[in-house]
């Protein structure tokens, strides 16, 4: 299992997004958030943002829509260039239905789960999608602090995966850091999203390069990954 990391642009300076892009060229994919303030209290970049990151970088992204309605609303951050895109379940009114058009036009689905949703209901939707994000804050703003409470969840979800054999990447959202991010790995995710632990950085680049290490560490270790 490769780890990956994905910096989120929330946390970056958004009076110079093109700048801070290109900052992280080494990460796997561009974290980007999307918020309505309706889903969630907060607004932040939409379609056109997308847009312009999307032939800014080469770096694919990876926009997690906060956001109601995303069976209206997702295929079109698809159109406007978002490699891998993710729909709350507790927002989307047909997510198999959504999953199969996000794919069809031609980039990874993914659904995230805030802290309280659990994973359990959701078992047999697993197939339709090419990953799963287990929100570790409340989804709403950047910088808060990791809920350790959600680890058992990371766990559980990684033995549904297990169980029906899927190659599911498993993405956690929320307090990443240096003191987090091995005990997601050990939990069983595989894809981390980290802001303020990369654009709070000194050097965004080697902070990225220093998280996927300590992932990577520990997942060669870990057991789910050994079993795997």
């Amino acid at each position: 299992m490769a780890v990956q990391i994905n910096p989120s642009i929330l946390s970056a300076d958004f009076s110079r997004l093109a700048e801070e892009a290109k900052a992280v060229d080494g990460a796997d994919w561009l974290h980007v958030d999307v918020m309505d303030n309706h889903f969630v209290p907060n607004l932040t970049l939409g379609v056109p943002i997308v847009e312009s990151l999307s032939r800014a970088t080469d770096t694919p992204l990876d926009c997690h829509l906060m956001i109601e309605d995303p069976d209206r609303w997702a295929p079109q951050y698809v159109e406007a260039g978002a490699g891998s895109v993710t729909f709350h379940v507790e927002a989307a009114a047909a997510p198999v239905r959504l999953a199969r058009e996000i794919r069809a036009k031609g980039a990874r689905a993914a659904m995230a789960l805030k802290p309280a949703t659990p994973i359990e209901p959701y078992e047999d939707l697993l197939p339709e999608l090419d990953m799963l994000l287990i929100m570790t804050v409340e989804p709403g703003f950047g910088g808060q602090a990791f809920l350790d409470i959600m680890l058992p969840k990371i766990r559980r979800t990684r033995e549904l995966i297990s169980k029906h054999g899927l190659q599911l990447w498993l993405q956690v959202d929320g307090g990443v850091s240096d003191a987090t991010i091995e005990r997601c790995a050990e939990a069983g995710a595989d894809v981390f999203v980290a802001g303020s632990a990369v654009y709070g950085a000194k050097d965004p680049a080697q902070a990225v390069s220093a998280l996927r290490a300590r992932a990577a560490g520990t997942t060669a270790t870990a057991a789910w990954a050994c079993n795997h």
